[in-house]
């Protein structure tokens, strides 16, 4: 979700209110994505790279995400809305992982769209941590090195329960990765967005998905073969 820094920096505003316009764009994409029947929508809101930021600016993210937790959960909750969290939480100060834990039990059990946020996350450190999952299973004695394949490695990856990704949006016209969900984009479309993130709203979102419903994903295979599996 990036250009929050840039949308206050044209206006003459603080960065921490170009996080604050961010997240009514957070809202908005929520309630398309709900509408849209989205099964999982996961949000990039802090990376393990961004603790390199500001001490003042990490400060105001930190409130802020605590303050979304305290708000926002309940409003999810009423809209059969999942949420989960993904990334290195120890990081964290100890109120804000006591709320993302009350946030995941009170959700468990909803059945509408999971929402992933992704805070202190980034792809290597999930391929790592998966590693490491597998290497304590085999020192233990419960899994052979031999049986170590992609499938081992992707049920230990954040997001295993989901289906893999299908679309990535880049917005403020960045076109590269960022560390985000190495493993799971592997076959996922782009759509990049030259909209800063607080101006991506409900429409902007739509154009995403529309403009990913006309791609035609092959998987390795030919065009002969998947017009074939259509019939």
């Amino acid at each position: 979700m990036d250009g929050n820094n840039r949308w206050a920096k044209a206006r003459g505003l603080s960065g921490v209110r170009g996080h604050h316009a961010g997240v009514e764009a957070v809202r908005a994409v929520i309630r398309r994505a709900a509408e849209r029947g989205v099964e999982t929508l996961t949000l990039f809101a802090f990376s393990s790279e961004n603790w390199k930021r500001p001490p003042a600016e990490v400060s105001a993210l930190m409130e802020l995400f605590l303050l979304a937790l305290k708000r926002e959960v309940r409003k999810l909750h009423e809209h059969d809305i999942r949420l989960s969290v993904i990334g290195e939480r120890s990081a964290f100060s100890a109120s804000i992982q006591k709320h993302v834990a009350r946030a995941e039990a009170l959700t468990a059990d909803n059945r509408g769209l999971h929402l992933v946020i992704a805070a202190n996350y980034g792809g290597r450190w999930d391929i790592a941590s998966a590693a490491r999952r597998l290497a304590e299973r085999v020192q233990a004695g419960e899994l052979d090195p031999a049986e170590i394949d992609e499938v081992a490695l992707d049920r230990e990856i954040s997001l295993a329960e989901d289906a893999p990704v299908d679309l990535c949006i880049r917005t403020s016209g960045e076109q590269r990765i960022s560390n985000f969900l190495l493993w799971q984009l592997a076959y996922a479309e782009f759509h990049f967005s030259p909209l800063l993130w607080p101006d991506f709203d409900a429409a902007a979102f739509d154009l995403a998905l529309d403009d990913f419903a006309r791609r035609q994903r092959r998987f390795g295979m030919t065009d002969e073969q998947i017009e074939a599996q259509g019939a």
